[in-house]
C-alpha cells in the first residue's frame, strides 16, 4: 500500500493551518502514564501567528513535539485530534511523517549548535533540503545561496563554506530558519529561537522571522517565555499552565486584560516601565508547577492561587467566555485582574545606600588574547570605578567585552601589562591562584548556568558549606546557624540541602549558586546573566532577593545581562560596552532617558515592549567586526546610523568625556547635538518604553 504524501495548501482554502483538538501527551514513567498535557485544544489560521507562554514544565515543548511526531521514546499521544492542512499526522506512517517534515512542517529550535550538524558544511546543510524535494545538486546550491540572502546574510558564499561552529549565534540561527524555510511549510514552528541571543540580533530575528511570514503566507507558533517577543509577534496567544490551556484570546488583549490568575502572576512578574529596587518590588507567584502526571480534583492553578475558593478545589472550572475571542479556564476571570499580590509593592527598607565610596578601581584596562598569531584585543583601556552597596549594570552584545571585564576582576583572566585593578586601593593579583583566602572571600560570582557551576555529586548542604568553612572558617554551630540563616534567605527549605542539584528545578539550582556566593559574605558579587534561562515568575523571585540581599549584606553587584529591563529594574549606574570599549557610562535611569551614545539607542531601540510601544528600531549594518581587526577612528563607524560626513569618524577615536554630571559618552557628535536629534525623531521613547 502506498503511503500518501503531504500536499500544499490549495490558494482560497480556509482550512486551519494547523487545528488541535482536545489533545492528552502521557509519558510512560516507571511502568505508569504521567499525563503531560490535558485536553488542549486550539487553532492556527492560514498565516497567523499564535504564541504559546507558560512556565517551564508547562508543555509547551510538548505540544510542538507531538505536532511533528518527534515524542521521545516513552512518549505518545494519549488522546485528541491533530490536523496539520485538514490532514491527520498522528495516522501517518513513517514515509507519509517524513513527507510532512520536509514539506509542510518545520522547526526552529532554541539553540542552532543543536539543529545544525557539526561536520557538515552550512551551505551543504541547507542545499540538502532542496535536493529532497527532487533539484539537482547544482539547482540545490543556487537556492541555498538565494535564501541565505534571504534571511539577510550579506556573505551567504562565505557562510555556506563554514561549519556551524564558525558562525555567531545570530548567523547561525539564521542559517537554521534559511534550513527550516527552504521547504516553504505551510506552518513554522519557533521553540525559544531568541532566548539566548542580543537585542540587537532578537530584533532582526524577530524582523526576518514576520517578513518571510509575509513573504510565504507561513503560519506560526511561536513558544518562548518572553512575553514582550510574543506581544510583538503573535495575532492570539494561549497561555498555558501544567500541561492545561487556561487562558486563550488575541495578544494584545490577553497582555492589557488579563483574565487568568496565572496569567496576571506572569504579567506582574515582569519588570514594567519605571519600575525600579529601590521603589518597587516584582510581584512573583507563590509555590511550584504540580510535578509531571499530577492528579488533583479542581482547578490546576488552586494551590497556587489567592483567589482560589472551596469550589475551586472541588470541581474543574470550564472554559468561560471573556468576550467573542477570548476564553478563561477559571471560575472568578471577572476577578482575575485585582488578584491580591504575593510580594508587597514596595518596601521602604530598600533606601538607597551610600554609594560614594570606591571599592573596585579599573584603571587603563586591556586584555589581548592570541589567536592564529594575531593579537585579539577583547578589552582596550577601560577606566571604571565602582561603588560601595551599588549594582554596575554592564551592557552590549556578545563580543563587546563584559564577561573578559569580569573573569579579569575574578582573576580568572589575567589582564595586560600595565592595567591596574584594586579592591579598596589594594592592587589585585591578575592570578586568582595568587589571591590571599581574604580576597577570594570578597570577590564572588554567580553564574549563568547553575548546571555548570554547582558539582552534582554534592548535595546542597556541601555545595553551601563549602565556602563557609574554607573562606570563613566557620564549623560548628556557627556553620550550622550562617547554613540555616543563607537557606531562608534564598527561600529554600531544610528538605532541599540533602538534595543534589539534577533533583532541583533551574530556580532552585540557582538560588543554590546565590546562597554559595554569599556565604562568606563577600563585598562584590557578580552576576553573569544569572536569570537569563529562568522563567519570568522564577527570574522575579531571583532579583527581588538579590535586591533583598543587597539591603542586608551591603553588597556591590556588577550585573551583566543582555535583558536591558533587567538591567533597568536592578542597577544604579550603567556601563556600555562595544568592542572592548566603555562608549557611554552614566545614573541608570539617565542612560535610559537619553541622550544616548548612537549605539546605546540602538541597543535600546531593539527591545521589544510588552505595553504595544513600539518605536522605529535603528537598524545596525553588520555584526560587531572582528576584534582582531577593529575599524579605525570610532570603532562603531563601520555600524553607525549616526556617522558624520567629515570623515572625523572613519580617522579619529573620541574621548570619553562628560557631557553632563557623571553622565559620559565617547562620541564626537556633541551632548547638545545628540539630545536634538534624538529628540526630534522621538528617541527618548524607545529608552522609556522599557
Amino acid at each position: 500500500m502506498t503511503e500518501p504524501t503531504s500536499e500544499p495548501p490549495v490558494p482560497g482554502d480556509t482550512t486551519p493551518a494547523l487545528e488541535v483538538s482536545h489533545l492528552d501527551v502521557a509519558y510512560r514513567v516507571r511502568s505508569q502514564d504521567r499525563l503531560a498535557l490535558r485536553d488542549v485544544s486550539f487553532s492556527i489560521g492560514r498565516g497567523e501567528s499564535y504564541g504559546l507562554v507558560g512556565e517551564s514544565g508547562s508543555g509547551k515543548s510538548t505540544v510542538a513535539l507531538a505536532l511533528v511526531g518527534y515524542l521521545p521514546r516513552n512518549g505518545r499521544v494519549s488522546g485528541g485530534t491533530i490536523s496539520i492542512n485538514g490532514r491527520d499526522p498522528l495516522s501517518m506512517g513513517k514515509s507519509a511523517l517524513r513527507d510532512l517534515r520536509a514539506k509542510t512542517v518545520s522547526m526552529v529550535y532554541q539553540e542552532p549548535g543543536r539543529a545544525l550538524n557539526p561536520s557538515m558544511r552550512v551551505g551543504r546543510q541547507i542545499a540538502e533540503v532542496y535536493e529532497i524535494a527532487g533539484a539537482s545538486a547544482g539547482e540545490a546550491r543556487r537556492s541555498a545561496r538565494d535564501m541565505l540572502r534571504k534571511v539577510q546574510i550579506s556573505d551567504p558564499d562565505l557562510v555556506m563554506r563554514r561549519y556551524p561552529h564558525e558562525l555567531s549565534g545570530g548567523m547561525a540561527q539564521r542559517a537554521v530558519i534559511a534550513m527550516a524555510l527552504a521547504s516553504s511549510p505551510s506552518l513554522l514552528i519557533l521553540d525559544e529561537p531568541t532566548t539566548a541571543l542580543d537585542a540587537t540580533v532578537e530584533a532582526e530575528v524577530l524582523d526576518l522571522v514576520a517578513a518571510l511570514r509575509q513573504e510565504f503566507d507561513t503560519s506560526v507558533l511561536f513558544i518562548t517565555h518572553n512575553l514582550a517577543v510574543i506581544a510583538k509577534m503573535c495575532d492570539r496567544v494561549g497561555v498555558l499552565y501544567a500541561g492545561e490551556l487556561v487562558e486563550e484570546g488575541p495578544a494584545r488583549q490577553v497582555f492589557d486584560d488579563p483574565r487568568h490568575p496565572y496569567t496576571v502572576g506572569l504579567l506582574r512578574c515582569i519588570p514594567r516601565r519605571g519600575q525600579r529596587k529601590d521603589r518597587d518590588r516584582l510581584d512573583t507567584i507563590p509555590g511550584f508547577l504540580p510535578a509531571p502526571g499530577h492528579t488533583m480534583t479542581g482547578c490546576v492553578f488552586a494551590p497556587r492561587c489567592a483567589l482560589a475558593q472551596d469550589r475551586c478545589r472541588e470541581s474543574e472550572p470550564p472554559f468561560f467566555d471573556v468576550s467573542d475571542l477570548r476564553i478563561s479556564r477559571c471560575f472568578f476571570h471577572a476577578n482575575a485582574p485585582d488578584l491580591p499580590r504575593a510580594t508587597p509593592a514596595s518596601d521602604p527598607a530598600l533606601a538607597e545606600h551610600d554609594t560614594g565610596e570606591p571599592l573596585v578601581v579599573v584603571e587603563g584596562l586591556s586584555k589581548t588574547f592570541a589567536g592564529s598569531g594575531v593579537g585579539i584585543r577583547a578589552l582596550a583601556d577601560v577606566d571604571l570605578t565602582v561603588r560601595r552597596g551599588e549594582t554596575l549594570g554592564l551592557v552590549g552584545e556578545s563580543g563587546s567585552g563584559k564577561t573578559t571585564l569580569a573573569r579579569v576582576l575574578l582573576g580568572l583572566t589575567g589582564p595586560d601589562q600595565g592595567s591596574v585593578v584594586t579592591l579598596e586601593g589594594t592592587p589585585l593579583s591578575p592570578d586568582v591562584r595568587r589571591r590571599p583566602r581574604e580576597t577570594l572571600r570578597r570577590l564572588q560570582i554567580v553564574f549563568q548556568n547553575p548546571d555548570s557551576a554547582l558539582n552534582r555529586r554534592h548535595t546542597v548542604r556541601s555545595l553551601i558549606s563549602r565556602p563557609l568553612t574554607r573562606l570563613a572558617g566557620l564549623s560548628g554551630a556557627a556553620l550550622q546557624d550562617r547554613l540555616a540563616e543563607l537557606i531562608g534567605s534564598v527561600r529554600l527549605e531544610d528538605r532541599h540541602l540533602a538534595l543534589r542539584p539534577g533533583q532541583l528545578s533551574g530556580g532552585l539550582k540557582q538560588r543554590v549558586a546565590i546562597a554559595r556566593a554569599f556565604g562568606a559574605r563577600p563585598d562584590v558579587v557578580v552576576c553573569d546573566e544569572p536569570t537569563s534561562a529562568l522563567d519570568v515568575s522564577v527570574q522575579a523571585a531571583i532579583l527581588n532577593l538579590l535586591a533583598d540581599l543587597q539591603k542586608t549584606e551591603q553588597v556591590t553587584y556588577l550585573f551583566i545581562s543582555h535583558d536591558l529591563g533587567l538591567v533597568r529594574y536592578l542597577s544604579d549606574r550603567i556601563v556600555v560596552l562595544y568592542l572592548g570599549r566603555v562608549m557611554e557610562v552614566g545614573p541608570a535611569e539617565t542612560v535610559f532617558a537619553g541622550p544616548h551614545h548612537p549605539y546605546t539607542e540602538a541597543l535600546f531601540s531593539a527591545v521589544p515592549s510588552l505595553d504595544g510601544q513600539r518605536p522605529d528600531r535603528i537598524r545596525l549594518q553588520g555584526e560587531i567586526p572582528s576584534a582582531a581587526d577593529p575599524p579605525s577612528g570610532c570603532v562603531f563607524h563601520t555600524r553607525c546610523p549616526r556617522k558624520l560626513s567629515t570623515g572625523v569618524c572613519e580617522s579619529t577615536e573620541p574621548p570619553l568625556l562628560e557631557g553632563e554630571p557623571q553622565h559620559l559618552i565617547r562620541c564626537h557628535i556633541p551632548l547638545g547635538e545628540l539630545r536634538t536629534i534624538q529628540r526630534n525623531e522621538s528617541a527618548p521613547s524607545q529608552g522609556g518604553s522599557l
